[in-house]
């Protein structure tokens, strides 16, 4: 009962193969082929863009008499008094710079600032302390 010296390992040879990785919930697997095609860059409007559009809907509301108060518009959105107070403020920016913030976009997730950057611009003072402080920021995006 002996092994047969003859029965050798086989010969060890090289394969060749073209893999990609593919998700699935949260497995990875390999899958053979070519990869498919880069996906498109995600882009979406940048939050700071969406909350300032947010500030002149509630400042609209409000001034169309649809709200008593902020303090409503807070109740009514679940949000506190502070909160819809740092959306309004949004609004003492510069016009020129509410423009360019309304379109801005985060690619790939990524901000390109902060609301509570822009709010310490609008806080800024007057408009050319603002533009100045703009300028500053947008350098870094």
């Amino acid at each position: 009962m002996s092994a047969s010296s003859e029965s050798g390992p086989a010969e060890a040879g090289l394969v060749s193969a073209h893999f990609h990785r593919v998700r699935h919930a949260k497995a990875v697997r390999l899958r053979g082929g070519a990869p498919p095609p880069p996906r498109e860059v995600a882009r979406r409007p940048a939050h700071v863009a969406r909350m300032l559009a947010l500030a002149h809907h509630v400042e609209s509301v409000i001034g169309r008499g649809l709200v008593a108060s902020a303090a409503e518009v807070a109740g009514q959105l679940g949000f506190t008094r502070a909160r819809v107070t740092h959306l309004l403020d949004l609004l003492l920016l510069a016009p020129d710079i509410q423009e360019e913030v309304l379109f801005l976009e985060a690619v790939e997730g990524e901000e390109p600032l902060s609301e509570r950057g822009l709010r310490a611009i609008a806080h800024a003072g007057t408009w050319e302390a603002q533009r100045e402080r703009w300028r500053e920021v947008k350098a870094s995006f």
